[in-house]
């Protein structure tokens, strides 16, 4: 079964709905070719400075390049994208709220050999969550085609619903294949891999994942993003990178002080908010 494919018309309802189903849609050209030429010029040096993996599952042809957010103004615009926020929403629709999981370009390069077949939600130490319970969504933009040949992510559509910790290979997969300015959209439940790179040009991805506010994110943004370039970033985007509570109390600072006070002082304590509200519109939720 191949990958579903929507226009730049849909809505975070649509591609959630596809989500459930299937587990990855793709958005075709959502950003104009011209978006992705600005993300490849503003992370030159630091793409070419990265070393390749030094393991299978990282690729000894694959450099994963990190630290967008402080690295790529274009890139903080794909972060805070309204349909991948969106979507993100309604995939996480249960959590009390969510933030961004890691951001990475990742460049598979000729002769790189398929990935694992895994899922994401696999780094929280291989936990089995319920099914159906998605606690992570994941984006993939096209910085360059992805084709069959240049290693276009492998996926397996409908395994959101496939149990756990089951050992599937490439040939279980389909190419998502997409234009530069494509996005694809996956839950953390899905079984999926980079695929191998046949071809004599390096497939580019970037790659920006969310999560469950109560999770602990893959990419340390405090570290990831100097304070003093923290400071200069809007407010959603900071609230987003984790400088806010996840849940209902999680991740206060000393005497219950909203986090993003110590990077923007200037702006107000947001304050715990109503627990029984919380609560209650969260149990409403996963009643449906």
């Amino acid at each position: 079964m191949s990958v579903t494919h929507l226009p730049t018309t849909a809505t975070p309802e649509d591609v959630g709905t596809v989500l459930a189903r299937d587990g990855a849609a793709i958005i075709d050209r959502l950003v104009g070719p011209e978006v992705m030429d600005r993300v490849q010029d503003e992370l030159a040096a630091h793409l070419a400075a990265t070393k390749s993996g030094q393991d299978a599952f990282s690729g000894a042809c694959t450099r994963r390049t990190g630290g967008l957010v402080a690295r790529s103004v274009t890139c903080r615009d794909l972060v805070m994208h309204p349909l991948v926020l969106g979507t993100v929403g309604r995939v996480l629709a249960d959590a009390a709220n969510f933030q961004l999981h890691l951001t990475q370009v990742i460049a598979i390069g000729p002769g790189e050999i398929g990935q694992q077949i895994h899922r994401d939600q696999w780094a929280y130490d291989f936990f089995s969550f319920p099914k159906g319970f998605e606690v992570q969504c994941n984006s993939i933009w096209a910085m360059t085609d992805f084709t069959e040949a240049n290693g276009a992510t492998r996926v397996v559509v409908s395994s959101n619903h496939y149990d756990d910790g089951l050992q599937l290979t490439l040939d279980d997969t389909e190419p998502a294949e997409m234009a530069k300015g494509s996005v694809l959209l996956y839950t953390g439940s899905l079984y999926h891999g980079g695929g191998p790179n046949r071809s004599d040009m390096t497939r580019y991805g970037v790659n920006i994942t969310y999560n469950r506010a109560w999770l602990r994110q893959e990419e340390n943004q405090y570290l990831s993003v100097p304070p003093e370039i923290a400071r200069s970033l809007p407010v959603p985007l900071l609230r987003l990178m984790g400088y806010a509570r996840g849940a209902y109390a999680l991740g206060y600072v000393d005497d219950l002080r909203d986090p993003i006070q110590v990077v923007r002082p200037d702006v107000p304590d947001e304050g715990f908010g109503d627990l029984e509200a919380a609560a209650g519109q969260i149990a409403r939720m996963r009643s449906r």
